[in-house]
C-alpha cells in the first residue's frame, strides 16, 4: 500500500503537497487492473465507472468517425485516464478507450470517488486537482490544434513522449495530430533529417 501511496504523491505533488499518510487514505480506496494491447477498456455508448491513472504503458480516448476512428488524445505514464465526461455526468458517450500496449492502472470507482468527495477535505481537493488538470490538458490541447502546425505538434508530441511512434500506431498519432497517414509520414522524414 505504501507504494501505491507514494507512486500517487509523486503524480500529484506538482499540484498538490501532502504528507504520505493522506496519500495512504486514498491509496485503499486505488486498485490495480491490467489491460492487454488492443484491449477496449471502456466501450462506445456506456457509462464511465472509474477513472484510471496509468501506471506503466499507453492508452488513447477515441470516437468513432464517418469511417475510421477519430483519435481524441493519447495517455501514457501517470496521466488520467478515461471518459471523464461520462464518469462525471453518470451518462453514456459515444467514445471509446482503448490500450495500444500492455498497460497496467490504477483506478477509482465512480463510488469510491464520490464517497472521497463527500467525506474528506482532502477528497474533494484530489477530485479538484484531477478535474483541473484534465480540463487544462483539454483547453491546451484544443490551443494547440487551432494554434500549431501539424509539425509543431508532432515534435512537441515527440518531446514529451520521445518513444511514441514505437508505442502508438502511426495511424493513431495521424489522427491525433488531426492529419492523414501520408503527412504524418511527410513530416517524420523531414524530422529525422
Amino acid at each position: 500500500m505504501k507504494q501505491i501511496a507514494n507512486q500517487i504523491r509523486e503524480i500529484f505533488t506538482p499540484y498538490y503537497s501532502a504528507p504520505l499518510e493522506v496519500w495512504e487514505v486514498f491509496a485503499k480506496k486505488l486498485k490495480t487492473a491490467t489491460f492487454e494491447k488492443n484491449e477496449k477498456v471502456k466501450f462506445p455508448n456506456t457509462i464511465e465507472k472509474k477513472l484510471y491513472i496509468i501506471n506503466k504503458g499507453s492508452a488513447g480516448i477515441f470516437l468513432w468517425g464517418e469511417v475510421h476512428p477519430i483519435c481524441v488524445d493519447l495517455c501514457f505514464e501517470n496521466d488520467f485516464f478515461g471518459d471523464y465526461m461520462s464518469l462525471l455526468t453518470q451518462k453514456p458517450t459515444p467514445l471509446y478507450t482503448i490500450c495500444f500496449e500492455k498497460t497496467e492502472m490504477f483506478y477509482i470507482t465512480f463510488s469510491d470517488l464520490a464517497d472521497l468527495y463527500e467525506n474528506s477535505e482532502f477528497g474533494s481537493r484530489i477530485g479538484r486537482i484531477a478535474a483541473e488538470s484534465l480540463f487544462i490538458h483539454k483547453q491546451a490541447q484544443q490551443i494547440e490544434l487551432l494554434n500549431k502546425t501539424a509539425e509543431q505538434r508532432y515534435r512537441q508530441l515527440l518531446e514529451k513522449e520521445p518513444h511514441v511512434v514505437r508505442r502508438v500506431p502511426l495511424k493513431y498519432i495521424a489522427s491525433y495530430l488531426g492529419i492523414n497517414a501520408e503527412s504524418l509520414s511527410r513530416i517524420r522524414k523531414k524530422v529525422a533529417r
